[in-house]
């Protein structure tokens, strides 16, 4: 059975902006539903996380200055975001939805979060509107519980997973894989184990052939066990933060190959949505709905 863990039922602190369409979460699992790809039994809410697990991943000092509101005025600029105890709590229950999801990737072979794919925390920092980093967290859970000994992250947002390549610049069990926007923040990149930097306007011609080389090769040569997949929107052509010209239907093909690869090669995979910031939130919705589509399509 397809499992979804849920964002439209976590508390919302924020406010809807133009830049952050935080309506995309409740309108998505009402798509799903009512036009039959999804039930209700297909979400679940998250449980409560243990900080012991975010701890395998953050540092505790800067976990400790969260938690206590103790973060200084610089460290508060990164994130972006008002800070409030609902916010961290809400980027807690969404890394324990990814933890839970990853957990149901192992038994069904994919699992997704309707939120998630906040790849611009550090191990010892926030940035752009990244608190705790929840693929990096459930990865390192897999492994620390002895479910897992090798991990892709395979990160096809627009913007390059900064903060998942520097928790896992020295860890061998963990391969990161970016492929993004050249040009696209972050302006200074970390070193991912694997980078590829778009040009700006690269369509879904020029996209796609990259992915469809690029990325059986790195799944063959590291041979990973399970993947975590960021399916950022956010290279569509009329995204506010991206400087891509991928169509809707070039990112339905990109998770179809992705989640085909996947599936052919019995490597289960959970998947985060990360971003989409089109001035038409239908075009959002659409897109990041084809991923949900294409995992119940492929895998049931």
């Amino acid at each position: 059975m397809l499992k979804i863990a849920n964002d439209s039922i976590y508390n919302h602190p924020l406010k809807e902006n133009h830049r952050f369409p935080m309506i995309k979460y409740k309108l998505l699992p009402n798509l799903l539903i009512n036009e039959g790809t999804c039930k209700n039994d297909n979400f679940f809410i998250p449980g409560d996380i243990k900080h012991d697990d975010i701890l395998l991943t953050h540092d505790h000092l800067y976990f400790k200055k969260l938690l206590s509101f103790q973060l200084n005025k610089k460290e508060l600029r990164a994130i972006g975001f008002p800070m409030s105890i609902e916010l961290i709590n809400r980027e807690m229950k969404i890394v324990q939805g990814t933890i839970e999801s990853a957990l149901n990737s192992l038994k069904y072979g994919v699992s997704l979060n309707i939120a998630g794919g906040t790849h611009h925390a550090f191990s010892n920092r926030a940035e752009a509107f990244c608190i705790l980093n929840d693929q990096a967290i459930a990865a390192n859970y897999l492994i620390h519980n002895k479910l897992s000994e090798k991990i892709l992250i395979l990160d096809l947002d627009v913007h390059q997973g900064n903060g998942t390549a520097e928790i896992f610049n020295k860890n061998i069990n963990v391969f990161t894989a970016s492929f993004h926007g050249a040009k696209n923040y972050p302006f200074r990149k970390e070193v991912s184990d694997y980078d590829y930097g778009f040009e700006d306007g690269a369509n879904d011609l020029e996209y796609l052939k990259v992915i469809k080389y690029h990325v059986p090769k790195i799944i063959d040569e590291f041979e990973p066990d399970f993947i975590f997949y960021l399916s950022g929107v956010d290279i569509l052509e009329n995204d506010k933060l991206g400087r891509l010209s991928v169509s809707i239907d070039g990112c339905k093909k990109r998770d179809n190959f992705v989640l085909n690869y996947c599936k052919k090669n019995n490597i289960p995979i959970q998947i985060s949505m990360g971003g989409g910031y089109s001035p038409d939130i239908n075009n959002i919705v659409e897109a990041h709905a084809n991923t949900f589509r294409l995992a119940q399509k492929v895998f049931f």
